[in-house]
Protein backbone atom coordinates (compact mmCIF):
# COMPACT_ATOMS: atom_id res chain seq x y z
CA UNK A 1 0.00 0.00 0.00
CA UNK A 2 2.80 2.43 0.85
CA UNK A 3 4.38 1.89 -2.55
CA UNK A 4 1.14 2.77 -4.31
CA UNK A 5 0.80 5.90 -2.24
CA UNK A 6 4.25 7.14 -3.07
CA UNK A 7 3.62 6.50 -6.75
CA UNK A 8 0.55 8.69 -6.68
CA UNK A 9 1.65 11.44 -4.39
CA UNK A 10 5.39 11.50 -4.76
CA UNK A 11 5.87 11.76 -1.00
CA UNK A 12 7.13 8.28 -0.20
CA UNK A 13 10.56 7.35 1.06
CA UNK A 14 13.41 9.09 -0.68
CA UNK A 15 14.95 7.01 -3.40
CA UNK A 16 11.93 4.69 -3.85
CA UNK A 17 11.58 3.54 -7.45
CA UNK A 18 7.93 4.51 -8.10
CA UNK A 19 8.39 7.94 -6.49
CA UNK A 20 11.54 8.65 -8.47
CA UNK A 21 9.86 7.74 -11.76
CA UNK A 22 6.96 10.05 -10.95
CA UNK A 23 9.04 13.05 -9.86
CA UNK A 24 11.39 12.74 -12.84
CA UNK A 25 8.43 12.85 -15.21
CA UNK A 26 6.94 15.86 -13.46
CA UNK A 27 10.26 17.69 -13.35
CA UNK A 28 10.87 17.02 -17.03
CA UNK A 29 7.44 18.42 -17.88
CA UNK A 30 8.18 21.54 -15.82
CA UNK A 31 11.64 21.86 -17.35
CA UNK A 32 10.65 21.54 -21.00
CA UNK A 33 7.59 23.76 -20.68
CA UNK A 34 9.52 26.44 -18.84
CA UNK A 35 12.32 26.27 -21.40
CA UNK A 36 9.84 26.84 -24.21
CA UNK A 37 8.11 29.74 -22.46
CA UNK A 38 11.37 31.47 -21.63
CA UNK A 39 12.80 30.77 -25.08
CA UNK A 40 9.94 32.90 -26.34
CA UNK A 41 10.36 35.57 -23.66
CA UNK A 42 14.16 35.88 -23.97
CA UNK A 43 14.02 35.78 -27.74
CA UNK A 44 12.18 39.08 -27.63
CA UNK A 45 14.85 40.64 -25.40
CA UNK A 46 17.68 39.51 -27.64
CA UNK A 47 15.85 40.69 -30.75
CA UNK A 48 15.17 44.04 -29.06
CA UNK A 49 18.90 44.46 -28.54
CA UNK A 50 19.79 43.35 -32.07
CA UNK A 51 17.13 44.43 -34.60
CA UNK A 52 13.84 45.69 -33.18
CA UNK A 53 15.12 49.23 -32.76
CA UNK A 54 15.95 49.46 -36.47
CA UNK A 55 12.85 47.67 -37.73
CA UNK A 56 10.15 49.18 -35.54
CA UNK A 57 11.64 52.57 -34.58
CA UNK A 58 13.68 53.54 -37.67
CA UNK A 59 13.38 57.32 -37.29
CA UNK A 60 15.40 57.39 -34.05
CA UNK A 61 19.13 57.39 -33.40
CA UNK A 62 20.52 53.85 -32.81
CA UNK A 63 20.82 54.18 -29.03
CA UNK A 64 17.39 55.84 -28.78
CA UNK A 65 15.81 53.21 -31.02
CA UNK A 66 17.28 50.47 -28.83
CA UNK A 67 15.92 52.27 -25.78
CA UNK A 68 12.45 52.39 -27.34
CA UNK A 69 12.67 48.69 -28.20
CA UNK A 70 13.57 47.98 -24.60
CA UNK A 71 10.55 50.07 -23.62
CA UNK A 72 8.23 47.57 -25.32
CA UNK A 73 10.35 44.83 -23.76
CA UNK A 74 9.81 46.33 -20.30
CA UNK A 75 6.04 46.49 -20.72
CA UNK A 76 6.03 42.72 -20.96
CA UNK A 77 7.23 42.72 -17.37
CA UNK A 78 4.37 45.03 -16.38
CA UNK A 79 1.92 42.39 -17.60
CA UNK A 80 3.62 39.65 -15.60
CA UNK A 81 2.11 40.46 -12.18
CA UNK A 82 -1.36 40.48 -13.73
CA UNK A 83 -0.64 37.08 -15.21
CA UNK A 84 0.68 35.91 -11.86
CA UNK A 85 -2.50 37.07 -10.10
CA UNK A 86 -4.92 35.58 -12.65
CA UNK A 87 -3.09 32.29 -13.17
CA UNK A 88 -2.28 32.10 -9.45
CA UNK A 89 -5.94 32.59 -8.52
CA UNK A 90 -7.15 29.78 -10.74
CA UNK A 91 -4.08 27.67 -10.04
CA UNK A 92 -4.92 27.79 -6.33
CA UNK A 93 -8.59 27.03 -7.01
CA UNK A 94 -8.75 24.58 -9.92
CA UNK A 95 -5.21 23.23 -10.15
CA UNK A 96 -1.63 23.85 -11.23
CA UNK A 97 -1.68 21.66 -14.34
CA UNK A 98 -4.51 23.40 -16.21
CA UNK A 99 -2.91 26.79 -15.77
CA UNK A 100 0.46 25.53 -16.96
CA UNK A 101 -1.06 24.18 -20.16
CA UNK A 102 -2.95 27.40 -20.89
CA UNK A 103 0.02 29.68 -20.14
CA UNK A 104 2.20 27.73 -22.56
CA UNK A 105 -0.43 27.86 -25.29
CA UNK A 106 -0.90 31.62 -24.89
CA UNK A 107 2.83 32.25 -24.99
CA UNK A 108 3.14 30.21 -28.18
CA UNK A 109 0.42 32.19 -29.94
CA UNK A 110 1.96 35.56 -29.00
CA UNK A 111 5.49 34.57 -30.02
CA UNK A 112 4.46 33.02 -33.34
CA UNK A 113 2.51 36.21 -34.11
CA UNK A 114 5.66 38.33 -33.60
CA UNK A 115 7.34 36.32 -36.34
CA UNK A 116 4.58 37.36 -38.74
CA UNK A 117 4.43 41.06 -37.86
CA UNK A 118 4.94 43.67 -40.58
CA UNK A 119 7.57 46.28 -39.74
CA UNK A 120 7.37 50.07 -39.54
CA UNK A 121 8.36 50.34 -43.19
CA UNK A 122 5.20 48.42 -44.17
CA UNK A 123 2.44 49.74 -41.93
CA UNK A 124 3.96 52.64 -40.01
CA UNK A 125 3.08 53.24 -36.37
CA UNK A 126 0.74 50.23 -36.27
CA UNK A 127 3.83 47.98 -36.34
CA UNK A 128 5.24 48.93 -32.92
CA UNK A 129 1.70 48.91 -31.49
CA UNK A 130 1.16 45.33 -32.64
CA UNK A 131 4.59 44.43 -31.32
CA UNK A 132 3.60 45.89 -27.96
CA UNK A 133 0.36 43.89 -27.90
CA UNK A 134 2.23 40.65 -28.54
CA UNK A 135 4.74 41.55 -25.83
CA UNK A 136 1.95 42.18 -23.31
CA UNK A 137 0.49 38.75 -24.08
CA UNK A 138 3.93 37.21 -23.60
CA UNK A 139 4.29 38.91 -20.24
CA UNK A 140 0.82 37.84 -19.12
CA UNK A 141 1.55 34.22 -20.05
CA UNK A 142 4.99 34.03 -18.45
CA UNK A 143 3.56 35.67 -15.33
CA UNK A 144 1.53 32.53 -14.74
CA UNK A 145 4.21 30.10 -15.89
CA UNK A 146 6.85 30.34 -13.20
CA UNK A 147 4.71 29.73 -10.12
CA UNK A 148 2.96 26.72 -11.56
CA UNK A 149 6.11 25.11 -12.94
CA UNK A 150 8.11 25.31 -9.73
CA UNK A 151 5.16 24.24 -7.58
CA UNK A 152 4.54 21.13 -9.64
CA UNK A 153 8.14 20.10 -8.97
CA UNK A 154 8.17 21.26 -5.34
CA UNK A 155 4.85 19.66 -4.38
CA UNK A 156 5.62 16.28 -5.97
CA UNK A 157 9.07 15.79 -4.46
CA UNK A 158 10.10 14.90 -0.93
CA UNK A 159 11.13 17.58 1.55
CA UNK A 160 14.80 16.64 1.78
CA UNK A 161 15.44 17.03 -1.97
CA UNK A 162 13.13 19.92 -2.78
CA UNK A 163 15.94 22.33 -3.55
CA UNK A 164 17.30 19.96 -6.20
CA UNK A 165 14.01 19.03 -7.85
CA UNK A 166 12.63 22.59 -7.76
CA UNK A 167 15.79 23.95 -9.34
CA UNK A 168 15.10 22.13 -12.61
CA UNK A 169 12.32 24.50 -13.71
CA UNK A 170 14.81 27.28 -12.95
CA UNK A 171 17.29 25.49 -15.19
CA UNK A 172 14.56 25.55 -17.81
CA UNK A 173 14.90 29.32 -17.87
CA UNK A 174 18.60 28.96 -18.69
CA UNK A 175 17.73 26.33 -21.28
CA UNK A 176 15.22 28.67 -22.89
CA UNK A 177 17.83 31.39 -23.11
CA UNK A 178 20.24 28.82 -24.53
CA UNK A 179 17.74 27.92 -27.26
CA UNK A 180 17.02 31.58 -28.08
CA UNK A 181 20.67 32.62 -28.11
CA UNK A 182 21.72 29.53 -30.06
CA UNK A 183 19.23 30.11 -32.86
CA UNK A 184 20.14 33.80 -33.08
CA UNK A 185 23.86 32.98 -33.04
CA UNK A 186 23.52 30.50 -35.90
CA UNK A 187 21.48 32.94 -37.96
CA UNK A 188 23.87 35.82 -37.27
CA UNK A 189 26.82 33.61 -38.23
CA UNK A 190 25.41 32.33 -41.54
CA UNK A 191 23.51 35.41 -42.70
CA UNK A 192 24.50 38.88 -43.69
CA UNK A 193 23.22 41.73 -41.51
CA UNK A 194 20.82 42.76 -44.28
CA UNK A 195 19.36 39.26 -44.61
CA UNK A 196 19.00 38.90 -40.85
CA UNK A 197 17.20 42.25 -40.58
CA UNK A 198 15.05 41.49 -43.62
CA UNK A 199 13.71 38.06 -42.68
CA UNK A 200 16.18 36.03 -40.63
CA UNK A 201 15.04 37.43 -37.29
CA UNK A 202 11.57 35.98 -37.91
CA UNK A 203 12.78 32.37 -38.03
CA UNK A 204 13.32 31.89 -34.25
CA UNK A 205 9.86 33.26 -33.49
CA UNK A 206 8.18 30.98 -36.01
CA UNK A 207 10.16 27.97 -34.74
CA UNK A 208 8.52 28.45 -31.36
CA UNK A 209 5.40 26.72 -32.70
CA UNK A 210 7.29 23.42 -32.82
CA UNK A 211 8.67 23.85 -29.31
CA UNK A 212 5.26 24.80 -27.91
CA UNK A 213 3.73 21.68 -29.45
CA UNK A 214 6.31 19.48 -27.72
CA UNK A 215 5.83 21.32 -24.42
CA UNK A 216 2.04 20.95 -24.51
CA UNK A 217 2.28 17.24 -25.29
CA UNK A 218 4.52 16.65 -22.28
CA UNK A 219 2.54 18.81 -19.87
CA UNK A 220 -0.77 17.20 -20.74
CA UNK A 221 0.66 13.83 -19.68
CA UNK A 222 1.43 14.69 -16.03
CA UNK A 223 -0.78 14.44 -12.96
CA UNK A 224 -1.97 17.22 -10.70
CA UNK A 225 0.08 18.09 -7.61
CA UNK A 226 -0.86 15.76 -4.73
CA UNK A 227 -0.23 18.49 -2.14
CA UNK A 228 -2.70 20.75 -3.92
CA UNK A 229 -5.22 17.92 -4.28
CA UNK A 230 -5.21 17.37 -0.50
CA UNK A 231 -5.57 21.08 0.24
CA UNK A 232 -8.41 21.41 -2.26
CA UNK A 233 -10.31 18.62 -0.52
CA UNK A 234 -9.94 20.35 2.85
CA UNK A 235 -11.09 23.68 1.43
CA UNK A 236 -14.13 22.06 -0.14
CA UNK A 237 -14.97 20.34 3.13
CA UNK A 238 -14.80 23.64 5.06
CA UNK A 239 -16.77 25.46 2.36
CA UNK A 240 -14.58 28.55 2.65
CA UNK A 241 -14.83 31.56 0.35
CA UNK A 242 -11.41 31.20 -1.18
CA UNK A 243 -9.87 34.37 -2.67
CA UNK A 244 -6.13 33.60 -2.87
CA UNK A 245 -4.90 37.14 -3.57
CA UNK A 246 -6.69 38.63 -0.55
CA UNK A 247 -5.52 35.79 1.64
CA UNK A 248 -1.91 36.26 0.54
CA UNK A 249 -1.81 39.91 1.61
CA UNK A 250 -3.80 39.20 4.78
CA UNK A 251 -1.77 36.19 5.93
CA UNK A 252 1.62 36.62 4.25
CA UNK A 253 2.43 40.32 3.67
CA UNK A 254 5.96 39.97 5.03
CA UNK A 255 6.69 36.99 2.80
CA UNK A 256 5.56 38.88 -0.31
CA UNK A 257 7.90 41.80 0.39
CA UNK A 258 10.76 39.48 1.35
CA UNK A 259 10.35 37.63 -1.95
CA UNK A 260 10.30 40.92 -3.86
CA UNK A 261 13.46 42.12 -2.16
CA UNK A 262 15.24 38.84 -2.81
CA UNK A 263 14.45 39.18 -6.49
CA UNK A 264 16.18 42.54 -7.00
CA UNK A 265 19.82 41.45 -7.28
CA UNK A 266 18.93 38.15 -8.93
CA UNK A 267 16.70 39.65 -11.63
CA UNK A 268 18.76 42.74 -12.42
CA UNK A 269 22.04 40.83 -12.55
CA UNK A 270 20.61 38.31 -15.00
CA UNK A 271 19.64 40.99 -17.50
CA UNK A 272 22.92 42.78 -16.88
CA UNK A 273 24.89 39.66 -17.81
CA UNK A 274 22.71 38.78 -20.83
CA UNK A 275 20.56 41.42 -22.53
CA UNK A 276 22.51 44.51 -21.46
CA UNK A 277 25.81 42.92 -22.43
CA UNK A 278 24.62 42.64 -26.04
CA UNK A 279 23.78 46.34 -26.24
CA UNK A 280 26.97 47.38 -24.44
CA UNK A 281 29.26 45.53 -26.82
CA UNK A 282 27.45 46.37 -30.06
CA UNK A 283 26.62 50.02 -29.27
CA UNK A 284 29.24 51.23 -26.81
CA UNK A 285 32.36 49.07 -26.82
CA UNK A 286 32.39 47.57 -30.30
CA UNK A 287 30.46 47.41 -33.56
CA UNK A 288 27.58 45.51 -35.11
CA UNK A 289 30.18 43.03 -36.38
CA UNK A 290 30.64 41.88 -32.77
CA UNK A 291 27.13 40.36 -32.63
CA UNK A 292 28.33 36.78 -33.30
CA UNK A 293 31.01 37.18 -30.62
CA UNK A 294 28.67 38.23 -27.83
CA UNK A 295 26.04 35.68 -28.87
CA UNK A 296 28.66 32.92 -28.77
CA UNK A 297 29.69 34.01 -25.28
CA UNK A 298 26.06 34.02 -24.15
CA UNK A 299 25.58 30.58 -25.66
CA UNK A 300 28.50 29.19 -23.64
CA UNK A 301 27.33 31.06 -20.54
CA UNK A 302 23.83 29.60 -20.87
CA UNK A 303 25.24 26.06 -21.06
CA UNK A 304 27.25 26.61 -17.88
CA UNK A 305 24.25 28.26 -16.24
CA UNK A 306 22.02 25.31 -17.11
CA UNK A 307 24.47 22.82 -15.60
CA UNK A 308 25.20 24.92 -12.50
CA UNK A 309 21.60 25.53 -11.39
CA UNK A 310 20.67 21.94 -10.38
CA UNK A 311 24.06 21.48 -8.70
CA UNK A 312 23.47 24.57 -6.57
CA UNK A 313 19.89 23.44 -5.95
CA UNK A 314 21.18 20.15 -4.54
CA UNK A 315 23.72 22.03 -2.43
CA UNK A 316 20.92 24.15 -0.96
CA UNK A 317 19.37 20.96 0.43
CA UNK A 318 22.56 20.41 2.42
CA UNK A 319 23.68 23.90 3.52
CA UNK A 320 20.41 25.82 3.31
CA UNK A 321 18.88 28.42 1.00
CA UNK A 322 20.06 31.57 2.80
CA UNK A 323 23.87 31.11 2.71
CA UNK A 324 23.88 30.49 -1.03
CA UNK A 325 21.53 33.36 -1.73
CA UNK A 326 23.66 35.77 0.30
CA UNK A 327 26.82 34.61 -1.47
CA UNK A 328 25.18 35.20 -4.84
CA UNK A 329 23.99 38.70 -3.94
CA UNK A 330 27.44 39.73 -2.76
CA UNK A 331 29.09 38.05 -5.73
CA UNK A 332 27.07 39.77 -8.48
CA UNK A 333 27.65 43.17 -6.86
CA UNK A 334 31.42 42.63 -6.85
CA UNK A 335 31.49 41.16 -10.36
CA UNK A 336 29.56 44.09 -11.85
CA UNK A 337 32.63 46.29 -11.21
CA UNK A 338 34.73 43.99 -13.40
CA UNK A 339 32.17 42.85 -15.93
CA UNK A 340 32.08 45.78 -18.36
CA UNK A 341 35.84 46.10 -18.57
CA UNK A 342 36.02 42.47 -19.67
CA UNK A 343 33.27 43.00 -22.25
CA UNK A 344 34.90 46.20 -23.53
CA UNK A 345 38.17 44.32 -24.18
CA UNK A 346 36.50 42.67 -27.20
CA UNK A 347 38.61 39.63 -26.36
CA UNK A 348 36.64 36.43 -26.87
CA UNK A 349 38.21 34.77 -23.82
CA UNK A 350 37.53 37.73 -21.52
CA UNK A 351 33.96 38.17 -22.75
CA UNK A 352 33.21 34.48 -22.18
CA UNK A 353 34.77 34.71 -18.72
CA UNK A 354 32.68 37.78 -17.87
CA UNK A 355 29.41 36.13 -18.78
CA UNK A 356 30.17 32.63 -17.43
CA UNK A 357 31.27 33.89 -14.00
CA UNK A 358 28.35 36.33 -13.85
CA UNK A 359 25.80 33.60 -14.58
CA UNK A 360 27.40 31.19 -12.10
CA UNK A 361 27.07 33.84 -9.39
CA UNK A 362 23.48 34.42 -10.48
CA UNK A 363 22.81 30.67 -10.11
CA UNK A 364 23.66 30.89 -6.40
CA UNK A 365 20.47 32.92 -6.01
CA UNK A 366 18.32 31.51 -8.78
CA UNK A 367 18.75 27.80 -8.03
CA UNK A 368 17.41 27.83 -4.44
CA UNK A 369 14.84 30.51 -5.22
CA UNK A 370 12.10 28.14 -6.38
CA UNK A 371 12.17 26.04 -3.21
CA UNK A 372 12.69 29.12 -1.03
CA UNK A 373 9.63 30.95 -2.39
CA UNK A 374 7.48 27.80 -2.36
CA UNK A 375 8.30 27.28 1.32
CA UNK A 376 7.21 30.80 2.26
CA UNK A 377 3.48 30.27 1.59
CA UNK A 378 0.69 27.88 2.54
CA UNK A 379 -0.67 25.41 0.00
CA UNK A 380 -4.01 27.05 -0.80
CA UNK A 381 -2.32 30.37 -1.70
CA UNK A 382 1.13 29.13 -2.72
CA UNK A 383 0.69 29.63 -6.48
CA UNK A 384 -0.61 33.17 -5.96
CA UNK A 385 1.85 34.12 -3.23
CA UNK A 386 4.96 32.88 -4.98
CA UNK A 387 3.84 34.35 -8.31
CA UNK A 388 2.93 37.77 -6.92
CA UNK A 389 6.19 38.13 -4.99
CA UNK A 390 8.21 36.95 -7.98
CA UNK A 391 6.40 38.92 -10.69
CA UNK A 392 5.82 42.21 -8.87
CA UNK A 393 9.54 42.50 -8.30
CA UNK A 394 10.17 41.97 -12.00
CA UNK A 395 8.57 45.35 -12.76
CA UNK A 396 11.14 47.18 -10.66
CA UNK A 397 14.03 44.83 -11.46
CA UNK A 398 14.20 43.10 -14.85
CA UNK A 399 11.75 45.41 -16.62
CA UNK A 400 13.70 48.56 -15.81
CA UNK A 401 17.21 47.10 -15.80
CA UNK A 402 17.91 47.48 -19.55
CA UNK A 403 16.36 50.96 -19.66
CA UNK A 404 18.21 52.19 -16.58
CA UNK A 405 21.50 50.64 -17.70
CA UNK A 406 21.31 52.15 -21.20
CA UNK A 407 20.39 55.51 -19.71
CA UNK A 408 23.26 55.34 -17.21
CA UNK A 409 25.69 54.38 -19.95
CA UNK A 410 24.57 57.46 -21.87
CA UNK A 411 26.44 58.63 -24.95
CA UNK A 412 28.96 56.05 -26.15
CA UNK A 413 31.61 58.76 -26.40
CA UNK A 414 31.23 60.00 -22.83
CA UNK A 415 33.83 57.68 -21.29
CA UNK A 416 34.15 54.68 -19.01
CA UNK A 417 32.94 56.49 -15.90
CA UNK A 418 29.38 55.63 -16.97
CA UNK A 419 30.19 51.95 -16.51
CA UNK A 420 30.76 52.68 -12.83
CA UNK A 421 27.23 54.09 -12.61
CA UNK A 422 25.81 50.75 -13.74
CA UNK A 423 27.98 48.95 -11.18
CA UNK A 424 26.63 51.24 -8.45
CA UNK A 425 23.10 50.44 -9.62
CA UNK A 426 23.84 46.71 -9.36
CA UNK A 427 25.39 47.15 -5.91
CA UNK A 428 22.31 48.96 -4.59
CA UNK A 429 20.11 46.13 -5.86
CA UNK A 430 22.35 43.62 -4.09
CA UNK A 431 22.10 45.49 -0.80
CA UNK A 432 18.29 45.33 -1.03
CA UNK A 433 18.46 41.59 -1.64
CA UNK A 434 20.89 41.00 1.23
CA UNK A 435 18.55 42.82 3.64
CA UNK A 436 15.57 40.78 2.39
CA UNK A 437 17.42 37.48 2.84
CA UNK A 438 18.41 38.46 6.38
CA UNK A 439 14.71 39.01 7.16
CA UNK A 440 13.79 35.59 5.76
CA UNK A 441 13.94 32.44 7.86
CA UNK A 442 15.82 29.37 6.68
CA UNK A 443 13.22 27.03 5.13
CA UNK A 444 15.36 24.03 4.10
CA UNK A 445 13.56 20.66 4.43
CA UNK A 446 10.32 22.17 5.78
CA UNK A 447 7.08 20.42 4.86
CA UNK A 448 4.81 21.89 2.19
CA UNK A 449 1.81 20.13 3.68
CA UNK A 450 0.88 23.13 5.78
CA UNK A 451 -1.58 25.94 5.30
CA UNK A 452 -2.14 28.79 7.68
CA UNK A 453 -5.37 29.58 5.79
CA UNK A 454 -6.73 26.09 6.42
CA UNK A 455 -5.73 25.97 10.05
CA UNK A 456 -7.21 29.35 11.06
Amino acid sequence: MSTDTSTTTGTGAPGAGPERTNIVKVVFASLIGTAVEWYDFFLYGSAAALVFGTLFFPDSEPATATLLAFGTYALGFVARPLGGIVFGHFGDKVGRKKMLVFSLFLMGVATFAIGLLPTYASIGVAAPLLLLLCRLLQGFAVGGEWGGAVLMAAEHGDDSKRGFWSSWPQAGVALGNLFATGVLWVLAAVQSDSAFESWGWRVPFLLSAVLVGVGLWVRLSIEESPVFADAKSELAAKDQAHVPLLEVFRKYPKEVFVAMGMRMAENISYYLFTIISISFLTLYAGTADDKPLILKALLIGSIVHFVTIPLVGALSDRVGRRPLYLAGAVGVAAWSWIFFDLIASRSETKIILAIVVGLMLHALMYAPQAAFFSELFGTSVRYTGASVGYQLASIFAGALAPIIAIDLLGDASSGTENVSKVAVYMTIASVITIVAVLFAKETKATSLRHDRVLSD
